[in-house]
């Protein structure tokens, strides 16, 4: 009976990618529970991998989820319990799009690519590493060790002989693609050509509306849970507390390969939550402006332009470096590649006259440079879609 449901559900998921759905299957990487590589609640870690072809059978892409953090026993236990801290409830099947999307008319560079999506299910930006394991909460903090044991799992399956390679994500994904991205250059060979490409993830050490840094209290927090300190780039953790290694900005100035940089400036996970955070803005005065910028008080859309300006200053170790890309658009938006619409699509944003997608694969391919930054305010740019949440 089990051998026949297995194979009914390997005819359903070949005729959903028959009849044009995208739709990948689920990998679960049950190899790596022997390592202690595995989710929140102990089951294995999972991806999706859409084999390459043609020009592309030699070139891959690994895109990490996204889905924020926990930050203590009782948010970690909460998550466990969803697709976001256990691949038991993780959905069997994953639609490819974007940047992962396999129409070569809507992804031109990479949709030939063998293409990974990998599941996140540890709630660190896949850096905790505990061994200890509480009997009473009975967490597990590995999302390094599962980071690694994909990695390794892909390596045996052809990446050993990658050409070309991309380490990407979304949201608290793309922040791993960065904290992993030298990692990644040197596990792979000499003679690739490798890259990293985070969409937004590039959260900011900034100031919220009190004045304090709310999201560096946060982030601390994250790093002590889950052991995440011994994980973080050495590059930054010898210079600095290991918390404001969480921050890309701490990151970057010492990274050797190159990196893309997609964000919003007024990126609408960071104004809620950096900006204007629940736990700071106790009267509630900015929970209908943090999320509609239109519905902003004059005095409030001051202050987001001044979060704007905080981004700007992040982001100068981008501009350091020629090798590294950066499309940072006017849009109030979180993670704009994750779907053809905003990646390529005709209605999707757009910098400089050019499209997400056009300008990661000439940066990725070296046929042109792109470092290029919207108009500054959050109603100037038409090409800005509705907000985008793709993870």
């Amino acid at each position: 009976m089990g051998k026949l449901k297995q194979c009914w559900s390997s005819v359903l998921v070949l005729s959903m990618v028959v009849i044009g759905t995208g739709a990948v299957p689920i990998t679960y990487l049950q190899s790596a529970v022997a390592k202690g590589a595995v989710c929140l609640d102990g089951s294995a870690p999972a991806y999706h991998f859409d084999k390459g072809f043609g020009s592309g059978v030699n070139n891959w892409i690994v895109h990490m989820e996204g889905g924020g953090w926990c930050t203590d026993v009782a948010s970690c236990i909460k998550r466990k319990g969803t697709m976001k801290g256990s691949s038991k409830f993780m959905n069997k099947d994953f639609g490819f799009s974007g940047i992962l999307g396999g129409k070569q008319n809507t992804n031109p560079d990479f949709y030939n690519w063998n293409r990974i999506k990998v599941r996140y299910c540890d709630g660190s930006s896949f850096t905790g590493n505990v061994e200890a394991v509480n009997p009473a909460n009975k967490l597990f903090f590995r999302g390094a060790r599962v980071w690694r044991a994909v990695i390794d799992d892909l390596m045996a399956k052809g990446m050993k002989n990658a050409q070309n390679a991309i380490l990407s994500g979304c949201s608290a994904g793309a922040l791993a693609a960065i904290l992993h991205c030298d990692t990644f250059r040197a596990i792979l060979p000499r003679t690739a050509r490798v890259k990293c490409v985070s969409d937004a993830g590039y959260f900011i050490h900034g100031k919220d509306i009190s004045g304090g840094s709310y999201i560096q209290s946060y982030y601390s927090k994250v790093v002590a849970l889950h052991g995440s300190a011994k994980s973080l780039p050495i590059s930054c953790t010898s210079k600095m507390k290991p918390e404001l290694c969480f921050f890309p900005q701490y990151v970057v100035p010492s990274m050797r390969t190159p990196l893309f940089v997609i964000n919003a400036a007024f990126d609408s996970w960071q104004i809620k939550n950096v900006l204007a955070p629940t736990g700071v803005d106790k009267r509630k005065e900015w929970a209908n402006c943090k999320l509609d910028l239109k519905k902003c008080s004059a005095a409030q859309l001051r202050t987001v332009q001044g979060f704007r300006d905080q981004m700007m200053r992040a982001l100068s170790p981008i501009h350091s470096t020629p090798s590294r890309g950066l499309f940072l658009d006017s849009c109030h938006a979180h993670c704009q590649g994750g779907s053809a619409a905003s990646w390529s699509g005709a209605k999707g944003p757009q910098v400089a006259n050019t499209k997400i997608s056009k300008a990661v694969g000439n940066w990725f391919y070296g046929r042109s440079a792109f470092q290029k930054i919207d108009c500054p305010s959050p109603i100037c740019n038409p090409t800005c879609p509705a907000i985008s949440t793709d993870e």
